[in-house]
């Protein structure tokens, strides 16, 4: 039997520590934004880690909105180390401040779908 193969009789496909790991970090994720307590965290934390298929290991965090690529915090300038850039090495700030124009640039378009700009 492959990876890919379902298991004879209908059953489902065990869940790796990865995919625990990855579940278990959703999970604090969530703590840290205010979206779980103490106690519901150390719950699923517990059901996450006991789950053996994908079924019980989506329980935990079937009520949580997901995350996919469009979560990602926007890509920000640090101010003040451009400041410091500036008084140290011009040069140096001018494609430190490109870079984050780039990147901010990039996030965007994939925000709207479109084509990233090179």
């Amino acid at each position: 039997m492959t990876g890919r193969e379902r298991p004879a009789g209908g059953g489902e496909l065990r869940v790796s520590d990865r995919e625990r790991e990855r579940a278990a970090g959703l999970l604090a994720d969530h703590y840290a934004l205010g979206r779980l307590t103490d106690g519901e965290l150390a719950e699923r934390a517990g059901a996450v880690w006991a789950a053996r298929t994908r079924t019980e290991l989506d329980a935990p965090l079937a009520d949580l909105p997901g995350r996919d690529r469009n979560d990602r915090p926007a890509v920000t300038m640090d101010t003040r180390l451009l400041v410091v850039l500036l008084c140290t090495a011009p040069p140096a700030a001018g494609v430190y401040w490109l870079i984050c124009r780039r990147a901010a640039r990039r996030q965007a378009a994939r925000r709207r779908g479109g084509r990233p700009v090179t």
